[in-house]
């Protein structure tokens, strides 16, 4: 008795049962409809975002947040920018670090990326030491030429622990000519990281010996930087290099990565929107569904005209009738995806133990689980287009009926 007539009107018709039940399985599938669009959405985007967040902590597991580089030339007041940073209670560690690009040479040949390190300090920027598989990294002590390898690399080079490596830099000018650099590595380590970046393409030696080979002297290319807040890492990389003399170079995970994060967002937002036609088919059932009901209710409609309800107030009826039956698909569309998404490890072990099939082998996947990460502020933009779809679905239905002349609709009653 407190609501205003057309809420009152369209509740009714929501609740009453239908002389057509052809109207009301409609309704049911337009329910149906929104609501499997609104489950399938909130997994999917559970699904990417945790894959996201599973590729993002393995990356940053194996490097640095940032890193501060000279310009052009090696880095010599390294020792300083260390112990600058060691007094910044953001920083939760830094270390030195050289970088090159080489071509390493086995029973086959593989390009790979070089890096000096310090054994003692790698620690402090990253888990390296804890994704050893073979060896450890003491063996990596200045002048003994060894070197750590990542699993893919070591096989696409057909080497083990133990065998040589020739590792190729850049050429050198000499009476001779140009000539490149080369010296034999022994393999003392293997790691797997779990991320194919590192693992197919990253190669670790002592930072003494690659400055030995590089002729750098006492340089490096930079220090490498772990923060206790990963999104400060370039505000803190930035406030390192301007306390520092010269100029220098600044970058953080986010710019060294920013092709892969643009990908996964770009592969996010298109598959959204691909989603989103699954609801939009719901939310046209739902123009059906009100347009018959529309065409069905023409003598109620003339009534309540000529009783005194505004074209207005007409409308407003089928408007709050349609969305009620959006907001209900939303709702458990909503309350499905949330449990689907809580549950999707289950029900991945119980179809890979009905199949006998491994859906997700480690050894393609590098993830032998099914990661996901519920987003509230996901599930708030699909709850709000999903509503937004039923509510435009009312529009064309509820100005039709608005539309109906008294006379026409009672004239064959």
């Amino acid at each position: 008795m407190f609501k205003p007539l057309p809420v009152a009107i369209g509740l009714r018709y929501l609740r009453a049962k239908r002389r057509n039940g052809f109207i009301s399985f409609i309704s049911l599938a337009s329910i149906l409809g929104i609501a499997i669009g609104v489950t399938a959405l909130i997994t999917t985007l559970a699904v990417m975002s945790g894959f996201q967040r599973e590729i993002r902590d393995r990356m940053l597991q194996m490097t640095q947040h940032a890193t501060v580089s000279a310009h052009g030339e090696p880095m010599q007041n390294w020792q300083q920018a260390i112990d600058v940073a060691g007094r910044d209670p953001r920083v939760a560690g830094a270390a030195a670090y050289i970088a090159t690009e080489a071509l390493l040479s086995g029973k086959r040949r593989e390009p790979a990326m070089v890096r000096g390190i310090v054994p003692a300090d790698e620690a402090k920027v990253s888990i390296l030491g804890e994704r050893m598989v073979e060896g450890s990294l003491d063996t990596l002590s200045p002048r003994s030429y060894n070197m750590v390898l990542g699993r893919e690399l070591a096989l696409w080079l057909g080497v083990r622990v133990g065998d040589s490596v020739v590792a190729t830099t850049d050429f050198q000018a000499t009476p001779m000519g140009a000539v490149p650099q080369l010296k034999r590595f022994t393999v003392s380590g293997i790691f797997e990281a779990g991320y194919q970046e590192f693992d197919r393409g990253l190669a670790v030696v002592n930072i003494q010996d690659l400055q030995r080979l590089l002729r750098m002297g006492e340089g490096v290319t930079g220090v490498r930087l772990q923060m206790h807040d990963m999104d400060q890492a370039y505000t803190v990389a930035r406030e390192l290099a301007l306390a520092l003399e010269g100029p220098y170079m600044v970058s953080d995970w986010t710019r060294e990565n920013a092709h892969l994060f643009r990908a996964l967002k770009l592969e996010k937002t298109m598959i959204a929107i691909l989603l989103s036609l699954i609801i939009a088919m719901g939310a046209f059932n739902l123009v059906s569904s009100q347009v018959m009901l529309v065409t069905d209710k023409q003598s109620d409609i003339a009534i309540l005209r000529t009783l005194g309800l505004t074209p207005r107030g007409v409308m407003q009826v089928f408007m709050v009738q349609g969305s009620l039956i959006g907001l209900f698909g939303t709702v458990l569309g909503v309350v499905g995806g949330l449990v689907l998404t809580l549950n999707l490890e289950r029900i991945l072990r119980v179809i890979e133990a009905v199949t006998g099939a491994e859906l997700m082998p480690a050894d393609v996947y590098y993830i032998t689980g099914l990661p996901t990460e519920l987003s509230g502020q996901d599930i708030a933009i699909i709850a709000a287009v999903a509503l937004a779809m039923a509510f435009l679905a009312t529009i064309y239905p509820a100005r039709r009926a608005a539309r109906t002349a008294p006379a026409e609709a009672l004239r064959y009653e």
